[in-house]
């Protein structure tokens, strides 16, 4: 070990996002997941705000405690990852996309969903819908 203090990249930080985000789809607080997992609710924090690095064993517990697939956690990720050489150290990680976005890889898509399906009925959905159309012209 270097000595040197963790410094997160954009991966650490896209998955500590989708871990949030799962754990909140479920219903489930920081507290009820660090249950689970047998940790503090002050890891998990640090997990989803990316302070603290999530292991690879870890991340397969955190998938099976949030009912979800490992690669839930990578979902979004662009397909190249450049490296960045440094002075005799590991190189850094940058992410560049090259593709266009795709919207249901985003958390936002996501937390959206997941609130329209909470509605409690088909009208309040529909007029949701109806919403969003007037909005982007299509009424």
């Amino acid at each position: 070990m270097s000595g040197k203090p963790f410094r997160p990249n954009s991966i650490d930080e896209h998955i500590g996002q989708r871990m949030q985000l799962r754990r909140i789809m479920m219903g489930m607080s920081q507290k009820d997941l660090a249950k689970i997992c047998g940790v503090t609710f002050q890891q998990i924090q640090k997990y989803e705000s990316a302070g603290n690095r999530i292991s690879a064993s870890r991340l397969f517990e955190l998938s099976a405690a949030l009912e979800t697939p490992v690669s839930f956690f990578f979902a979004g990720l662009p397909g190249h990852i450049e490296r960045e050489p440094r002075n005799g150290h590991l190189p850094k990680t940058h992410l560049r996309d090259n593709r266009p976005s795709d919207p249901l890889g985003k958390n936002e898509s996501l937390q959206l969903i997941n609130l329209y399906w909470k509605l409690p009925n088909d009208e309040q959905r529909e007029m949701v819908m109806k919403m969003l159309r007037a909005l982007n012209g299509q009424e």
